[in-house]
């Protein structure tokens, strides 16, 4: 480990940060035995060699700190060391007082290859050793010679490799901090203007960098920004009949004036856009496209290229459809056309495209819907040549098939978090998420609602839901993102028998209010400045769950590698009524004993309170704030 499918896929982890390799290292019989890797970055000539160290029950580790974003290559080899069996066993006799001048001679024998292969001083060493090891007359004398530790240092670097097992080699993608750490916020652009029914800019987005900055997002995630399509233009409400000034679906990609490479003009134009992007990095934030790999019927490519298409027997193109669900307004890509490597290598470069404009984060819509071997072939030329783009699968699929699109490249994954209330569901996910061979190829990333999605939570309990929603979404998980100021504003009216919003911004031109006070914006704003200040928040992998003897409130503790910072997150899940619990902690993790006295400071509210040992009470109000984010002060 870390391995995903014995080696097939990369395994994956973050820049200066601790990676656990280890293995299980067995034989025959009682002999000691040693086991090193090498790794090295591609990008590196020389290996590096690590010794591991055993644990237990033959399982043999070390921790490495990767200092490069790439992909490191590793294996393992294991030998059976006969210079540390002699040296013990020696030692064993020596102090049972029994006579060892005979197996001493023994030494000389291990010693003998390696003199044949050593050079220079070390061969003057181990001849020198072993001359003295034959003339040994009594037990005194001779067990100073074998508490020579620098003997076996020498030793190993003389081994017999005919003698040494080694793995295969192994890979591990190294991705940069904001691959594990990322706090995302989805706006449309076009909604962006201070003006009722007027189509916004960049330069409207570009005024709203300051509140996103000081609401603690450091990721701005646009819909499509291209040119949108007019055949089967989709009206208000998802509508079959658009009017005249309907804007249509951003994701029915191109017209006559452009399609994935071109730029909406009512959002501006190529360098307003750049503008965007060069401001974003000024207040810390990155400007994630969505790349959506499908075309509205007048895109350029219809006519360009028919190839990369299907047709039906009537001639008219196949558009998108999951009966009885249909799009009109969108015509997938046929990724095993006739010109499939034409398509392929044309779509690759609209990732190049946009890279060379300052992009490097994206968020895939529908992945699952396109070809594997495109995205296993795309992603790993792209990250070869930019190692530090990130790649989000936007895919509410089959668990394989999440999976799947995971271990095949994409940086961060869509999960089924929306749809997980309960405790028991909520601590069954994330221990199947962190507890498993998923922890090394699936990065989750928690989205409360999407423009497509309005989870019944939310509507059934207003306020208080997207507050608790909201809570867990940037606690449990290290990466999270709102669609937004819908949530903020906490827009929760759904469309009849459906988990999607009413008056769909997807469809229509908004006009928000981006400065007005609401609850949850306060609660945003505290929850993100703690995920900033508290590295235990900054990964998903290090979580505890407590016991409760209340299912309305779950409990968790979060900390980091060296365990300096301890969060306890307890959160009332029952939006209408005041729930309380005692709680169980893992004291084990948090590095306290059963007798100790500590403080906990919530950082939501700013109380202290002084706990004792495991057993401790909380009390949470939904009407209040439903939850307490507390640090461990020992």
């Amino acid at each position: 480990m870390p391995t995903v499918e014995c080696g097939q896929f990369p395994a994956k982890a973050i820049i200066n940060t601790s990676v656990i390799i280890s293995a299980d290292v067995f034989t025959d019989g009682h002999d000691k035995l040693a086991a090193f890797i090498l790794i090295k970055c591609s990008s590196d000539k020389n290996w590096k060699e690590l010794e591991l160290e055993f644990t237990t029950n033959d399982r043999w580790e070390v921790p490495f700190v990767p200092d490069k974003i790439g992909v490191y290559q590793f294996n393992i080899s294991g030998w059976i060391d006969h210079y540390t069996t002699w040296r013990e066993s020696v030692l064993k006799k020596y102090n049972a007082q029994q006579d060892i001048v005979t197996d001493l001679k023994a030494g000389i024998q291990i010693a003998d290859g390696a003199i044949a292969k050593a050079k220079g001083k070390n061969k003057e060493i181990l001849s020198k050793w072993a001359d003295e090891l034959g003339y040994v007359a009594d037990n005194a004398s001779g067990i100073e010679l074998v508490k020579d530790k620098m003997i076996g240092e020498i030793l190993r670097k003389y081994i017999d490799k005919d003698r040494i097992t080694t793995s295969e080699t192994f890979e591990i993608i190294i991705d940069r901090k904001k691959a594990e750490f990322s706090t995302w916020y989805e706006l449309f652009p076009r909604s962006a203007g201070s003006e009722s029914g007027k189509h916004g800019t960049f330069n409207d987005v570009k005024k709203l960098l300051p509140l996103i900055a000081k609401w603690g997002f450091d990721i701005l995630y646009l819909p499509p920004i291209h040119p949108i399509g007019f055949t089967h233009r989709k009206g208000k409400n998802n509508s079959l009949t658009a009017l005249k000034d309907d804007p249509g679906s951003p994701w029915a990609i191109g017209n006559k004036k452009g399609g994935h490479k071109a730029i909406h003009s009512e959002l501006g134009q190529l360098k307003d856009f750049k503008s965007l992007v060069n401001e974003s990095k000024k207040h810390d934030i990155e400007i994630a496209m969505d790349i959506a790999f499908q075309c509205s019927p007048d895109h350029p490519y219809v006519k360009e290229h028919p190839a990369w298409f299907k047709w039906r027997a009537d001639g008219t193109v196949q558009f998108a459809e999951n009966p009885p669900k249909k799009y009109e307004d969108i015509i997938p890509f046929d990724f095993e056309s006739r010109d499939w490597m034409g398509l392929w290598e044309e779509l690759k470069n609209i990732i190049k495209f946009w890279i060379e404009k300052g992009v490097t984060i994206f968020r895939v819509d529908n992945p699952h819907t396109k070809a594997f071997s495109f995205w296993e072939w795309m992603i790993p030329e792209i990250k070869q040549q930019y190692p530090e783009v990130i790649f989000l699968a936007e895919a509410f699929t089959r668990p394989r098939i999440m999976e799947r699109l995971a271990k095949i490249g994409f940086t961060q994954s869509y999960t089924y978090f929306t749809w997980r209330n309960a405790k028991w569901e909520l601590i069954e996910y994330i221990n199947e998420l962190t507890k498993t061979e998923r922890r090394y190829y699936f990065r989750p990333n928690f989205w409360p609602n999407t423009p497509d999605i309005l989870a019944p939570e939310l509507v059934v309990g207003g306020e208080n839901a997207h507050v608790i929603r909201l809570l867990l979404a940037a606690t449990l998980s290290s990466n999270y993102g709102l669609y937004g100021p819908v949530y903020e504003l906490g827009i929760n009216e759904p469309m009849a028998g459906k988990e999607e919003y009413i008056h769909n911004e997807k469809y229509e031109i908004k006009r928000w209010d981006w400065t007005g006070y609401t609850k949850i914006r306060e609660i945003i704003l505290r929850i993100n400045k703690i995920r900033h200040e508290n590295a235990a928040l900054q990964t998903t992998w290090n979580i505890e769950f407590a016991e409760t003897n209340n299912d309305n409130i779950i409990c968790y503790v979060k900390y980091d590698d060296s365990r300096s910072n301890i969060i306890i997150v307890a959160i009332n899940l029952d939006p209408h009524n005041v729930q309380s619990a005692n709680v169980k902690l893992p004291l084990k993790v948090m590095n306290i004993e059963q007798g100790d006295t500590y403080t906990v400071h919530d950082l939501l509210s700013g109380d202290k309170y002084i706990w004792y040992a495991e057993w401790n009470y909380v009390r949470l109000n939904p009407y209040d704030i439903p939850g307490h984010v507390f640090k461990v002060i020992k």
